[in-house]
């Protein structure tokens, strides 16, 4: 994004009830752990984005970061209330106080909240990068759907071979990823 050269990590909806059941949750939740050091220890901001809705109440137990990742007082937490960390939140706002034009981007439900994030990035001109190893999503689906490991695997193809005539995307594991 022109005039925009800094980097954010974003940390989507990695809480409680909604990476309960998610495929390689602790490998993932560590991978992000990583991330997150990385990107303090470059001083790059964190910023992590908590869903609320009727099926996920704020202020309960369910809706809570996992413990083994603690927001440190100063950064930013986004609330939403839909799929696209950008729709009805100051999310764009706040990365533009930053100079934010490049996402590395984290977190749950890989066919949700992840996939619309990144698509919402997309359309608004910012450069992304998906940490293939640092999403996930249930690790059972519905009968007929796809599972967990083929969704993670699918997106991170998708998003890999994504272009576009003024955006950078790309997909890295969280060893290749520089801030």
């Amino acid at each position: 994004m022109a005039n925009r050269p800094n980097t954010a990590l974003l940390v989507i909806d990695v809480q409680n009830d909604v990476v309960e059941a998610a495929f390689e949750r602790d490998a993932v939740v560590s991978n992000i752990n990583q991330l997150v050091s990385n990107a303090r220890s470059e001083h790059v901001p964190v910023i992590w984005v908590q869903h609320d809705d009727e099926e996920l109440p704020a202020e309960t137990h369910g809706w809570q970061i996992v413990p083994e990742l603690v927001p440190d007082p100063d950064e930013l937490i986004i609330r939403k209330n839909y799929r696209d960390s950008f729709d009805a939140t100051d999310l764009e706002a706040e990365l533009g106080k930053r100079d934010v034009g490049r996402l590395i981007v984290t977190g749950a439900q890989t066919d949700y909240c992840v996939r619309w994030t990144l698509q919402g990035a997309l359309s608004r001109g910012y450069d992304t990068v998906l940490a293939s190893d640092a999403h996930t999503t249930d690790v059972t689906a519905g009968t007929g759907m796809p599972k967990g490991e083929e969704i993670i695997s699918h997106t991170n193809s998708v998003w890999g071979s994504q272009t576009h005539p003024t955006v950078d995307t790309s997909v890295q594991p969280t060893n290749e990823i520089t801030f």
